[in-house]
């Protein structure tokens, strides 16, 4: 008589399961102008995992957009050969987002303070100013072979 084997069958969770490491997301994009619309589905994506209300992810996705577009604008020159990387690291206490160009740098020092009066009419030159104004920190790393934003939002603050 042969016995009957009882079939194991795996349980799958429908529920996300906390993140014990950090999360990472990357993506790449060429110097063209024309590659910042790739910002906003891939922020999506991670909000699939982050969750972020609708007020937070905005903020991501504006301060996102602002620092991908000064590094393709500003870093890079435009120049289609070099890339921009754009890394978010998801961690239970914070979200950072990390945009890499591979231009020479700048000092954040010299750069015009765009709610001086002489400065109110032109239209540009606020993107500091914006990622600043959105973000819970933001901080700027030079390196031999391009800059590094790093934008971070504290998800201490939103529980």
């Amino acid at each position: 008589m042969r016995k009957r084997i009882k079939k194991r069958t795996a349980v799958r969770a429908t529920y996300p399961r906390p993140a014990l490491h950090p999360q990472t997301f990357h993506l790449e994009c060429k110097s063209e102008p024309r590659e910042v619309r790739k910002i906003e589905p891939f922020l999506k994506k991670v909000n699939e995992v982050a969750r972020l209300d609708d007020g937070t992810f905005y903020r991501l996705l504006v301060a996102g957009t602002e620092a991908v577009n000064n590094g393709i604008l500003h870093g890079n020159k435009s120049d289609p050969r070099k890339l921009v990387h754009v890394l978010v690291v998801l961690e239970k206490d914070c979200l950072i987002l990390r945009v890499k160009d591979e231009g020479k740098g700048f000092r954040v020092d010299e750069i015009p303070d765009p709610l001086e009066e002489k400065n109110l009419l032109k239209t540009d030159g606020r993107g500091i100013f914006l990622m600043r104004s959105l973000m819970d920190k933001v901080v700027f790393h030079i390196t031999d072979d391009g800059t590094i934003v790093e934008l971070a939002i504290d998800l201490r603050l939103l529980r």
